[in-house]
């Protein structure tokens, strides 16, 4: 499930970030609105916070932006402001939930987790994916094969996602560290190898047909046929 989160304030944005990857969102950050708006067209999300004191433009002019813009995820407003006539601006002006600070953070994954749900068409097909035998439900952060619940980390279900999210298309690691753990350079680190080591034994293991192919020199594919 990816995400994009706006806030100027960097110890919450850093806060946030690490909570939301923590409850197995795919989160990128921005510090201001012209930042979050060529992510949000760049990118796909399923959801976005918005602080509405950024430091270039209003939050809501943000907002309306992008709608204008044709993004349509919703959108999770988060500010100080807390009169009842800025709350309602807000929800008028294309927000979809409005959140003061400070706040729980229990509360604010609830009203994301909503937020999903009233946003998700019948039948849910919004919030999974399917790959062959594989599916993963976005909102319960499950992954199944052949009937059968994987035991997946945060980590290792944010990077399955991506792979099913490209699925057919080869990714390289350097991809991978990017749009899976942030990492906009790539280091000199093991840690995709590892973690597509660990996932094919759980996603492949047991008999099952592998579905996580490793292009030597390359990078990795997830089989779709």
């Amino acid at each position: 499930m990816r995400l994009l989160l706006v806030e100027d304030e960097l110890d919450i944005q850093s806060f946030l970030k690490r909570s939301l990857e923590e409850a197995g969102y795919q989160v990128e950050a921005a510090a201001d609105g012209k930042t979050a708006e060529q992510f949000a067209i760049e990118g796909a999300y399923d959801i976005l916070i918005v602080d509405l004191g950024l430091p270039d433009m209003d939050g809501i002019g943000l907002i309306l932006k992008l709608r204008q813009l044709g993004v349509s995820a919703p959108v999770l407003i988060l500010s100080a402001r807390r009169s009842v006539d800025d709350r309602v601006r807000g929800l008028e002006q294309g927000g979809d939930d409005y959140l003061t600070k400070p706040f729980a953070l229990a509360e604010l994954l609830a009203r994301l987790r909503n937020l999903l749900k009233r946003n998700s068409p019948p039948g849910n097909e919004s919030t999974r994916l399917r790959v062959l035998d594989l599916e993963l439900d976005l909102l319960r952060r499950e992954a199944i094969r052949s009937g059968q619940i994987l035991q997946l980390t945060s980590q290792e279900f944010v990077l399955l996602e991506y792979l099913c999210r490209n699925a057919g298309r080869v990714v390289t690691r350097s991809m991978i560290l990017d749009k899976v753990w942030g990492m906009r350079i790539q280091p000199d680190t093991n840690v995709v190898d590892v973690h597509i080591y660990r996932l094919r034994g759980k996603v492949d293991g047991k008999g099952q047909q592998p579905l996580i192919r490793t292009l030597r020199g390359v990078g990795y594919v997830l089989k779709d046929r």
